[in-house]
């Protein structure tokens, strides 16, 4: 095992941040140190690195909405800008690229679209390949008045792409042609969650049976079957991420899933905590461990290293990352290092 981490952080700017910051991960002692950072990308929020770690990819979340490629020095981890498009939408917030490389996928919030870009050889960005434009809308007037496309994920075949759309409560579900950057309507075309419930992030377990979305404003999570066959989503269980007796404002934001497939973590932000769930491997359900503090405010984002050691979780607004060693029989989390890192929001991980 590497005894380190780098870790890729994307936060906003205007503030604290100047870009995209570089950290270091002791995997003995959980510290997060730092490294190196870029300025003069706006609001990275969110990143994603090509399968080889060789290339770093950003949104940039603004009105306008833009895509920035990056290249990444192996030995420093250092970035370099290489070329920025048009996402073809406002506040684009989530960026993925699919398990080939040939590909990167945005979703834009704020106009409710989808894009893909081809890489080209040398990481940078073609022109846009598929955009499509989401219609339709929920049961909020203020938050759900029409599309809202929160994430995009592929499944871990690699053959679709899923969109969680919180301003239609569906998550909508098409058929992926990397070579081609293609996305198309699948059928099924989507998966409902429950009325006003704001699906955002989607999960799926490792062993590629179950997939989970974390729903912002229910404060929920949806359960589902994945039948990988037929990119299809069947839903079988939903629990609440808040204790019982909170009765203050709070929204959530991120989930992820052990490498083990053993745990569940989805992110609080409000009352600004972690709930954590074991998982019944033969049943896909979910069971509350417990909530724990970030010790911070406004976990957006949070990340699990690939080895499943630690957790961290961004504190965008108190500027921290708090770094939490796993249990690996409970699940339970145990803080061990807190540092200060500007507007925190995406983690990313490569071994170095």
């Amino acid at each position: 095992m590497s005894d380190s981490m780098r870790v890729y952080v994307g936060t906003y700017t205007g503030g604290s941040s100047e870009g995209i910051y570089v950290y270091r991960l002791d995997m003995s002692s959980g510290a997060l140190t730092y490294e190196s950072h870029i300025a003069g990308v706006e609001n990275p929020s969110f990143l994603a690195l090509s399968p080889k770690n060789d290339y770093l990819y950003a949104v940039n979340e603004n009105s306008e909405g833009g895509v920035t490629a990056l290249s990444v020095d192996q030995d420093t981890g250092t970035l370099k800008t290489l070329n920025q498009r048009p996402s073809r939408g406002g506040l684009p917030c989530s960026i993925y690229v699919d398990a080939t490389g040939q590909c990167v996928l945005v979703a834009n919030y704020g106009s409710g679209t989808v894009t893909a870009f081809p890489i080209r050889e040398d990481g940078s960005l073609g022109e846009d390949t598929t955009f499509i434009q989401h219609e339709g809308s929920s049961v909020d007037p203020g938050r759900q008045e029409g599309p809202h496309a929160h994430m995009i994920i592929t499944d871990p075949a690699n053959n679709y792409a899923f969109v969680p759309d919180l301003g239609m409560d569906r998550v909508m579900i098409y058929r992926l042609d990397p070579a081609q950057g293609k996305l198309t309507p699948n059928d099924p075309p989507y998966a409902q969650v429950r009325a006003g419930g704001g699906p955002r992030h989607l999960a799926f377990h490792p062993t590629v049976k179950y997939a989970y979305v974390i729903n912002e404003m229910g404060n929920t999570i949806t359960a589902f079957t994945y039948d990988a066959a037929q990119g299809a989503l069947n839903e079988i269980q939903m629990v609440n991420t808040l204790p019982i007796d909170f009765d203050g404002r709070s929204s959530t934001a991120d989930i992820h899933i052990t490498p083990d497939g053993r745990f569940l973590y989805g992110s609080n932000r409000g009352h600004d905590s972690l709930a954590m769930f074991s998982i019944d491997q033969d049943t896909g359900l979910l069971t509350l461990i417990g909530i724990e503090s970030t010790r911070g405010e406004n976990p957006r984002n949070f990340g699990i290293d690939p080895t499943g050691a630690f957790l961290l979780a961004a504190n965008q607004s108190t500027d921290n990352v708090t770094t939490f060693r796993i249990d690996q029989n409970t699940g339970a989390l145990t803080e061990v290092s807190n540092a200060e890192v500007p507007a925190a929001v995406c983690l990313k991980f490569v071994a170095v």
